[in-house]
């Protein structure tokens, strides 16, 4: 299994997918990484050299902010939000959505599991 930024690639898959389970990197900039080093999406990760696992290493160092350090700006940036006050930072806060999505009818992922209001009222009546 070849560990490319502390992150264990499977070996299986094809490397164009396999890089994506670097935290920070799509599939599309999986593509571009590959393309700067020269070396072709089909292969399998299990058949990557030394020397293109390094090539690979490299390109990610230098271009691309990944793992620990884009976690930490995420969080440097929605803790800035909400020093600020900003309408973003509220949203983050409150843990709503903070795009413009509705929540009338969606967003049950970031609200959390349904509440019942208005239990009280039938609980009065049988006693």
């Amino acid at each position: 299994m070849a560990r490319i930024s502390g992150v264990d690639i499977p070996n299986n898959k094809r490397v164009e997918y396999s890089l994506t389970y670097i935290f920070g990197v799509g599939v599309t900039s999986s593509r571009k990484i590959l393309a700067a080093a020269k070396i072709d999406i089909d292969k399998r990760a299990k058949d990557l050299n030394e020397d293109e696992v390094a090539r690979i290493q490299k390109i990610i160092d230098k271009d691309y902010q990944i793992e620990g350090d884009l976690r930490r700006e995420i969080r440097d940036n929605i803790r800035r939000y909400s020093e600020i006050k900003s309408y973003r930072g509220q949203r983050h806060e409150k843990k709503l959505p903070a795009r413009g999505q509705r929540t009338r009818h969606n967003a049950r992922t970031k609200r959390g599991r349904r509440v019942t209001v208005g239990g009280m009222k039938r609980k009065l009546e049988k006693t």
